[in-house]
């Protein structure tokens, strides 16, 4: 009886960890290998006027990504009121352990790695396999 509670908190856990990249995400940042290795504070005006950017637009955009159960997915950028996106592509993908693999369509072959940093409910963080540097981080839409 008491091996139980143990027992539903153990698959309760495992559950927590097994998130799913399946859904559709927003990018939220993006750095490149200049960006995160820069050594030079913003000064206070430089950090007013980024504060700023981008609120007085008068358009929305925002890059997608969908992941499909089926390894497949979609890649674009949406505006606001707008259903189909711009410059969209589409592309299969696997999960191999904590790396995002990006295939070829007609081959199958890997044509890009990433290392999953962080998948959660609500976020998504990978990095390049070849440049930790670069980092992408998504927030999920749906």
């Amino acid at each position: 009886m008491k091996t139980t509670p143990l027992i539903i908190l153990l698959l309760v856990g495992i559950a927590a960890h097994g998130q799913s990249i399946v859904g559709t995400w927003q990018l939220s940042e993006e750095k490149t290998c200049f960006q995160a290795e820069s050594q030079f504070e913003k000064s206070d005006t430089e950090k007013e006027l980024e504060s700023g950017f981008g609120s007085t637009s008068k358009t929305s955009v925002a890059k997608l990504i969908s992941f499909t159960e089926k390894g497949g997915g979609e890649e674009g950028v949406f505006s606001k009121g707008k259903k189909k996106g711009t410059g969209t592509t589409s592309f299969r993908y696997k999960i191999s352990g904590q790396e995002l693999q990006f295939l070829d369509k007609k081959s199958g072959m890997i044509t890009s790695r990433f290392v999953i940093e962080e998948l959660s409910q609500t976020v998504l963080r990978f990095h390049d396999a070849s440049r930790d540097c670069e980092i992408k981080s998504f927030v999920r839409v749906k």
